[in-house]
């Protein structure tokens, strides 16, 4: 367990290090094709860069609740959901995190947060509609281990820096397509250079999505399971997630590496890479869990 939180403390530090080393890039192909190789540029994109990552750091979290339209409750709200975080994190040793909902059908959760001391869970009203008290305890257990983990830090950082790369990205491109009115074969040439760097640039983000790996997954929900010391109760919720669907209305491809289950349509492109393991694959793990307690 110390050594998972050890190396996803590590793969924080190493995603930013590769974002930067993308901005960089991206800088630099903006300066020689639109600004004559001006360093003043770069410097200038370089230190944005540098301040885009503390602000991901820092906001990452409630930018993150925000953008999925999360609603902060306390404990009168929804007594059940807050005294299951509560309990939990006695068990755990942690901090109590914020809670929040989001208004929608589909059942689903997920944590976010920098570190345990600035920490969040969030719950859909579908998943306090279905799940009894076994099962919200074994969901939510499961998310308090991303947070115990580390994993939360991870997809937050993730979160912030797939979103601006895909900006820079896009931005690259319409400028191509701008300057390509001139038809001369340097114009051509950046237009070029504009589409390309708009493709992979994305396809870059992803990759560091993916840092976000399915074997975390994996982790949180043995974890949680040893936490409650009911593996029965979590294989129970995903089973109705498996039957309902975890899709969200509100579709965000930049965060879906934070839910519970995968929050994203089945058809999508995205569900080719998803970083969520099978939810059946998860249930026959503690379904073994359950058999050898």
């Amino acid at each position: 367990m110390y050594s998972e939180i050890a190396r996803n403390k590590r793969k924080s530090i190493l995603i930013m290090v590769i974002f930067l080393l993308i901005i960089v890039a991206l800088a630099d192909l903006f300066v020689q094709i639109y600004a004559g190789g001006s360093p003043d540029i770069l410097i200038g994109v370089v230190i944005g860069g540098l301040i885009y990552v503390a602000i991901s750091y820092f906001m990452g979290m409630r930018m993150s609740l925000a953008i999925n339209g999360a609603k902060q409750i306390q404990k009168s709200d929804n007594p059940k959901l807050w005294e299951t975080i509560e309990n939990l994190s006695i068990t755990d040793g942690l901090p109590m995190p914020k809670v929040y909902i989001m208004n929608d059908p589909a059942p689903n959760a997920f944590a976010t947060g920098r570190d345990p001391q600035h920490s969040a869970v969030c719950a859909t009203s579908g998943l306090l509609d279905i799940m009894n008290e076994d099962e919200l305890q074994g969901v939510f257990a499961h998310e308090m281990s991303h947070i115990k983990n580390y994993d939360s830090r991870v997809s937050l950082i993730a979160f912030g820096l797939t979103a601006v790369i895909s900006l820079l990205a896009d931005i690259l491109l319409r400028l191509s397509f701008f300057r390509s009115g001139k038809q001369s074969e340097e114009n051509q040439i950046a237009l070029f250079i504009g589409i390309g760097a708009a493709i992979l640039a994305p396809l870059v983000a992803f990759l560091i999505q993916m840092a976000v790996s399915r074997q975390r997954e994996y982790l949180a929900d043995a974890t949680g399971a040893l936490t409650t010391r009911y593996p029965e109760g979590l294989a129970s919720a995903l089973r109705k997630i498996s039957n309902t669907g975890s899709t969200l209305k509100r579709q965000n491809t930049a965060t879906a590496h934070f839910f519970f289950a995968n929050p994203l349509k089945a058809h999508s492109i995205t569900g080719l890479f998803s970083t969520h393991p099978p939810i059946a694959e998860r249930i026959k793990r503690l379904e073994s869990m359950d058999s050898h307690a």
